[in-house]
């Protein structure tokens, strides 16, 4: 992966890790009051699992392959 890759995937993967984590501090928030719209949380969370997944992919582009 050439640097410039590099620097831009390490870019993504912190503003995906804000994203991830504000989330998470919203649906806390949300889940705390039994009035709050339940569709609206699952999407919430529905979001914050692809979020993860999407990290986990990015996070094992950057592990350098190493020829056994």
């Amino acid at each position: 992966m050439k640097s410039e890759d590099t620097a831009a995937t390490r870019q993504l993967l912190g503003e995906l890790r804000e994203e991830h984590r504000d989330l998470d501090q919203a649906i806390d928030r949300m889940s705390s009051d039994p009035w709050q719209d339940q569709l609206r949380i699952r999407r919430m969370k529905k979001r914050k699992l692809k979020l993860k997944d999407w990290i986990s992919r990015l996070e094992s582009k950057l592990i350098p392959d190493l020829d056994a």
